[in-house]
């Protein structure tokens, strides 16, 4: 007899994050602080613009200004410099968010260094990724932390579980590896040059999906009881697992979407919160 699985629902995870972020954002105002992201965008790369709008609707939603700087496509890299460091300058912004992909000529890694490390409420520094791994960072990736956050509300065990992340990207792959290194899970990190990637999957007690391919992960790789956390988005609604495959082995496992994708968004509101609140302190 099959146990059900259960499903992770990261929509009323992020519902939940907004929630508690409304009280805190009143609180703030009453003290004259309203938190403000602001969002640089550089081109007209229609997902980009659809990505930016997403967020700007669900910093509304709540309270939190959403300033958006639109720049040219031949924007320089020192342009782009020089309004980053504007922002960073600006006492009314808390967060700052450059949008990827900026077009190719600029030094997209100059570019997220420039953002001060008290507004990297994205997680794109190199500072912050190094802040993440000595377990010290105020704003990790929000998509690690989105991870991290569904594990915790649904009382899922991370300490001296195996977990197995597909895919080592900066701001995905190897900092939620990290994130949960610090949690006392024991990580393997799989990438496209590993070799028999199935039989170290099956080993895995949670599986992160980070590798940015549609239905990667099959559902003869998982390991029956083991916990999916899927971090892809494909077109079409699909993550990188196959989710009704590995429905069937899995104990619980994240949809896609309403999986970790709200709760991205929700950490990237939080982290803002958390900025603001850290500004009135200082």
């Amino acid at each position: 007899m099959t146990t059900k699985s259960l499903i992770l629902d990261g929509a009323q995870v992020a519902d939940t994050i907004k929630a508690q972020l409304t009280k805190r954002i009143e609180q703030l105002a009453d003290k004259g602080v309203i938190p403000c992201l602001a969002t640089v965008i550089v081109g007209d790369d229609p997902a980009s613009e659809t990505y930016v709008r997403m967020k700007g609707n669900a910093c509304k939603r709540i309270g939190i200004v959403s300033r958006r700087i639109q720049l040219a496509k031949d924007t320089t890299t020192t342009q782009l410099l020089d309004v980053i460091q504007q922002l960073n300058n600006d006492p009314l912004v808390h967060g700052i968010l450059l949008q990827h992909p900026v077009p190719s000529h600029i030094d997209e890694r100059a570019a997220f260094d420039t953002i001060s490390i008290d507004k990297d409420v994205d997680g794109v520094t190199t500072l912050g990724f190094a802040q993440t791994a000595f377990g010290i960072g105020a704003f990790p990736s929000c998509t690690p932390a989105a991870i991290v956050a569904i594990l915790d509300a649904y009382n899922i065990s991370i300490e001296g579980k195996h977990a197995v992340v597909i895919g080592r990207s900066p701001i995905l792959g190897k900092p939620v590896s990290l994130m949960l290194l610090n949690r006392n899970a024991t990580v393997t990190i799989c990438h496209s040059k590993t070799q028999h990637l199935d039989q170290i999957v099956k080993s895995a007690d949670i599986v992160v999906a980070a590798v940015g391919r549609p239905k990667f992960v099959q559902g003869d790789w998982i390991k029956p009881g083991a916990v999916v956390m899927d971090a892809g988005y494909n077109k079409g609604n699909i993550g990188d697992v196959d989710y009704d495959a590995c429905l069937r082995h899995a104990s619980a496992i994240t949809p896609v979407p309403a999986g970790v994708g709200p709760v991205t968004i929700a950490m990237l509101l939080k982290h803002t919160v958390d900025a603001a609140e850290r500004t009135r302190i200082l």
